[in-house]
């Protein structure tokens, strides 16, 4: 089952962005225009997150596999970097289509709006239970990968503060902290991948989100790259 789902160019034209959804991708598109990130308190549609909240809800914990680090033949486990599990989404299943369609459109909106060339979208849940982090990284190094885009969003009912489980983004450049985000319900948190390292901190409870990547074309005679 593929979690990318794979839109031929020539539908960027032919699917109108919803009036109630232009106000929230134009804030979207200002953010990463101007400071290359836009974090966004309880931004998420409520039909995309009860859809997304519903998908989660059938899936057996014993589904999710430990995350890992590096990308195709080179990736491996290590608990010393992250300890998060995960589970790659299928887009085909009902309950993630409300989730791949809303980012087909904003990856239309962004294409439209800042000339990004996004071709593609891959996305899982992560689980991190008490204790789970995943230190400073990035989500992409230059020239090796061809995830342009990152997009987080949460899916913790009534968390508090106190509770920890905070992603914190850093500066590209000096690597001083930006922002400190609280993994609350809705909140969404896109950024330029390979700009702009990141860390989530560990939880007192069990902390659910969603990781998304909006991908380039990066094939070759015709093959297109496969994801993660």
């Amino acid at each position: 089952m593929s979690a990318t789902r794979l839109i031929h160019p020539l539908s960027e034209f032919n699917a109108e962005i919803p009036p109630e959804e232009d106000g929230l991708f134009e804030r979207i598109a200002c953010g990463i225009e101007s400071q290359g990130y836009v974090i966004l308190p309880a931004a998420l549609p409520h039909p995309v997150a009860d859809s997304l909240v519903r998908y989660l809800s059938l899936l057996e914990e014993e589904r999710f596999h430990q995350a890992r680090i590096g990308r195709g033949l080179e990736q491996d486990r290590n608990p010393f970097i992250r300890r998060d599990k995960i589970y790659w989404m299928d887009d085909a299943h009902p309950g993630a289509s409300q989730w791949f369609d809303w980012a087909a459109r904003l990856k239309r909106y962004l294409n439209r709006r800042l000339f990004l060339g996004l071709f593609s979208f891959e996305s899982h849940f992560a689980l991190y239970h008490p204790g789970d982090f995943y230190k400073k990284h990035l989500d992409a190094f230059r020239g090796e990968s061809n995830r342009v885009l990152t997009l987080v969003t949460y899916l913790n009912m009534g968390w508090e503060p106190g509770q920890g489980g905070e992603l914190v983004v850093y500066a590209p450049d000096d690597g001083d902290e930006i922002s400190k985000v609280v993994p609350a319900f809705g909140t969404m948190v896109i950024f330029l991948s390979e700009e702009f390292p990141h860390e989530v901190l560990a939880a007192d409870r069990d902390r659910y989100s969603v990781a998304g990547w909006f991908r380039i074309n990066g094939s070759i005679n015709r093959q297109i790259d496969p994801p993660r």
